[in-house]
This record gives C-alpha cells, structure tokens and sequence, in this order.
C-alpha cells in the first residue's frame, strides 16, 4: 500500500510540473515578469548583457522599457569635508580640594547648578585661624612699639657721643637694637599676611563659571589638607562654554587642514544628530602624529550657551577645509560598484541607459563629487539599477512623492470606431 500511496503522489507532481511548464508563458504574463523564460533561452545572450562588466550579471528586458528614477547633473558648490568621531571635552576641568584642615560649615552650591566665576561655593570653619590673625596682630603692635623706641634710644647714644657723653659701643648697641626690632615686626607682618591667606581658604570659590557635578561632602564633615585620595574631591567643576571638540584624523589631511588654518578660521561642526548642529573653530593640533594609528589629535572650540554639547559626549565632527566651486555631484545612490570600479547608468536622448565608469572624488551627506566620467546636464539613474543592463530601454518615472507630469490627449477617435477590447485576464 505504501508503494501504491507513493507512486500515486510521484505521478501527481510530475503532471504538476509538466504543466507549470507547459503554461510558463501565460503565468509570467500574468505576474507581469515580461518575456518567459523560453523566449529568453531562444533569443540567447543579448549584446547588451554581454557589455555588463565582468562579474555583473544584468538582466535585460526584452519585455518592455525598464521603470527608473532620474536625476539631472548639475554644478554646485559643495564643502571640502573631513569627517571624524569627536569627543566633547571641558576647556577646564577643576577638582575642588581643601587647603586648610577644618571642618565645613555650609554649603552655597546645589549639585549640579551652574555657577560663575568667584561665586561663594563651601564655607569652612575659621574662628581659629581668626583668633591667630588677633594674637599676631598684638604682637605687631608691640613690635612697633619697640622698633619707636629702639629708634630714639639711637638717636640720644648719638646725641650724647657728639657733646663727649656717651660712646661708641653704646650708640651701635642701640642702633643693633633698632635693626633687630625692625626685622621682627617685618617677620610677624608676613605671619600676619600668612593668616591672612589661609583664612581666604575657608571660602572656596568658583575658579571659572560652569556646572558643577555632586558634592559628597555636606556641612559638619571634617576635611584634611593631607587627604590625597579621590574621594577627598569636594565636587568637580566643569566648564561649558565655551567647550572643546576632540578628533583624530588620519595623517593624509594634515597638509590641507594646516594649510586651511594659515588662510583663516577653518569651521567645525559637532553634529548630535539631524536636528542638533553646532559650529566652532580649530583652536589646536598635536604637535605629533600617534605612530601607533597614523592619527593627528585636533581640537575645535564651539559655543555652548544653550548646553547642546556635554563633557565625554561622542558626536560627529565635520571639518570644513574649503568649498569647491562647480562641482559635480550626484546622490550617492546613483553610484555602482563594480570589478573595475565604480560606475553610472547614464540616460541618452533616446531613453537608453549607457553603462559609465566614473572616478569619485569624495562621499558626503550622501552625495558623491564626481573627479570625471560625467559633464553637466546629463542624467543618471538613482533608482532601478539593479535591472539595467548597457543599452537597456528605460522608461523615467517620477520620484516618490512627486506629482507625475500629465498624460498626454489621446487622439480623437473616428466617428463609429469601435472601444479599444480591454485585454482578457
């Protein structure tokens, strides 16, 4: 039974099968595959798939005209572009650390607030430090005190040594005394200074304006000079605005990028995305190309005023080296690749497309700048290249979302002519 149940189902395929083929021609009409197969086979190899490339294997359509999307050649200014991955960088980026062993008493900054230059930030406690500032204070006055009388004991040795008094040694004890009360009042004014700078301590400030990061350490936290740790670290500060924008660029453009730079300011921009831009200026370039890559390090300094850019932020940078008059380019999309390199469909006045080598310049923005193999006003296909062959008849179709040109009047039809049949199936 198996045998018979398998021998029945064998027979019914291959009658299947017979079929299909018998009918190939009517399905690939149907489906609208043009030609069938077996007129492809008759017709042979067409002197257009033989123009193919080597290891491009076009097909061609002898069923009617290729449906494609055209574009026209023209010349336009089109930027010089070196494109890098940037990281954004702080201009200054400041760990905020006592100088003085004391202990906090209020906090002015809320974590993460944008501060300005010399705003009050943490208070430490200094009511020693002031105390020491009275005692040397005193000290300073006694010193005067002493140094005015130093000076007059000086000034009566030497009265009484000229009227034959007094004597020499007398008068240059006293005139030592002087000198010795002199450098201990200069001694404790630089202690006083001293006091001084360490009470300015106590209130650290903002060294730049920027936004500051967390704060670990609130009022009543002891801190040490001493403590070199990181987690000694009162806050960060880092600055926004301006900020930098770092890049490596392979060692082959520094020639241009240098070049650009001693005409002028060479442009940057830091792109987030499609909507966020934000354009700057080359400030700086290594002085050494990193063996180990073949890179230089650039960096390019952007306004950020709005925040757009953020520190150890990764964008893309477009460098600006200049801008190309009259160049020719053409979407991206247009262009092939093939054994001998890249290439174009070019369509002739008679909507047939040619098969043209093309030598590219530079891709950017999705336009590739033709070297050579292309002159103004010529068209090229962007879409439907996958079944065009050298020679192929094309048919242009509109764009995607753009309005296709109206149809031209049809011929007036005799009087008692009978409707066009519509076509069966």
């Amino acid at each position: 039974m198996r045998i018979v149940r398998l021998a029945v189902m064998g027979a019914v395929a291959v009658a299947i099968g017979g079929a299909a083929y018998y009918y190939r021609d009517e399905v690939a009409q149907r489906l609208g595959l043009g030609a069938s197969a077996s007129a492809a086979e008759k017709a042979g190899a067409s002197p257009a798939a033989t123009a193919q490339p080597q290891g491009r294997r076009g097909r061609a359509n002898p069923g009617g005209a290729v449906p494609v999307v055209v574009t026209t050649v023209t010349p336009k200014s089109m930027p010089i572009l070196v494109e890098a991955v940037g990281t954004v960088q702080s201009i200054s980026s400041v760990q905020l650390k006592t100088r003085v062993d004391s202990q906090i008493v209020k906090v002015n900054v809320a974590e993460g607030a944008l501060v300005k230059e010399g705003d009050l930030l943490f208070e430490l406690d200094a009511r020693t430090l002031k105390a020491q500032l009275s005692q040397i204070e005193a000290q300073i006055r006694k010193d005067q005190a002493q140094l005015e009388q130093a000076k007059r004991d000086t000034l009566r040795a030497g009265d009484l040594l000229t009227k034959g008094a007094g004597t020499v040694v007398q008068r240059d004890t006293n005139f030592t005394t002087q000198k010795a009360a002199e450098a201990q009042l200069e001694a404790d004014e630089a202690m006083r200074q001293n006091i001084l700078t360490q009470i300015s301590y106590t209130e650290i400030r903002a060294p730049v304006s920027g936004r500051i990061g967390s704060i670990p350490y609130k009022a009543g936290t002891t801190l040490r000079m001493s403590d070199n740790t990181a987690t000694a670290v009162l806050a960060t500060l880092n600055q926004v605005d301006p900020i930098f924008v770092q890049f490596a660029i392979p060692q082959v453009y520094l020639p241009d990028l240098r070049a650009a730079m001693a005409k002028g300011e060479v442009k940057v921009v830091a792109i987030v995305d499609d909507s966020r831009k934000q354009s700057g200026a080359m400030a700086f370039i290594e002085n050494t190309v990193d063996p180990n890559t073949g890179t230089v390090t650039g960096k390019a300094k952007i306004a950020n005023a709005n925040e757009g850019l953020w520190p150890g932020q990764f964008v893309k940078a477009e460098i600006i080296l200049g801008v190309e008059p009259n160049a020719l380019a053409v979407p991206a999309a247009a262009v092939q690749l093939g054994p001998q390199g890249p290439y174009v469909f070019v369509i002739k006045d008679n909507n047939v497309a040619e098969l043209r080598p093309v030598n590219i310049s530079r891709t950017q923005a999705g336009e590739s700048v033709i070297a050579s193999g292309l002159k103004a006003g010529e068209q090229v296909v962007v879409d439907g290249q996958l079944r065009l062959v050298n020679g192929a008849t094309v048919a242009i179709r509109p764009a995607q979302g753009e309005t296709p040109p109206p149809a031209a009047p049809s011929a007036p039809q005799p009087a008692g002519a009978k409707p066009p049949t519509p076509p069966r199936g």
